[in-house]
């Protein structure tokens, strides 16, 4: 099993900065994804952002340029560094982790962390 516990959400002006932090816990395989989602109140989920092991990474149209996903290995834990917010930047943000192995595979979520842009 694998834990994820995010953190660094809160309330920030437009223009302004916040850095998610996602924590991960348990077994974790040599083979994984990790990711930012966010929801948006009447919207879908989306993807944010995701880093491979191999450090390959992906972002959405709308955050590429401002935001920058990258992780500490030694410290199991994965960051979203989140510049220029603006208002639709607005969501709970999630931390998932994807990971594939010769005992199986998982999906794992954590419990989110609200960002609100607002001045």
């Amino acid at each position: 099993q694998v834990q994820l516990v995010e953190s660094g959400g809160g309330l920030v002006q437009p223009g302004g900065s916040l850095r998610l932090s996602c924590a991960a816990s348990g077994r974790i395989f040599t083979v994984y994804v990790m990711a930012w989602y966010r929801r948006a109140p009447g919207k879908q989920r989306e993807l944010v952002a995701a880093i491979t092991n191999g450090g390959t990474t992906n972002y959405a149209d709308s955050v590429k340029g401002r935001f920058t996903i990258s992780k500490d290995n030694a410290k199991n834990t994965l960051y979203l560094q989140m510049n220029s917010l603006k208002p639709e930047d607005t969501a709970v943000y999630y931390c998932n982790l994807g990971q594939w192995g010769a005992d199986g595979s998982g999906s794992y979520w954590g419990q989110g962390t609200q960002v609100t842009v607002s001045s």
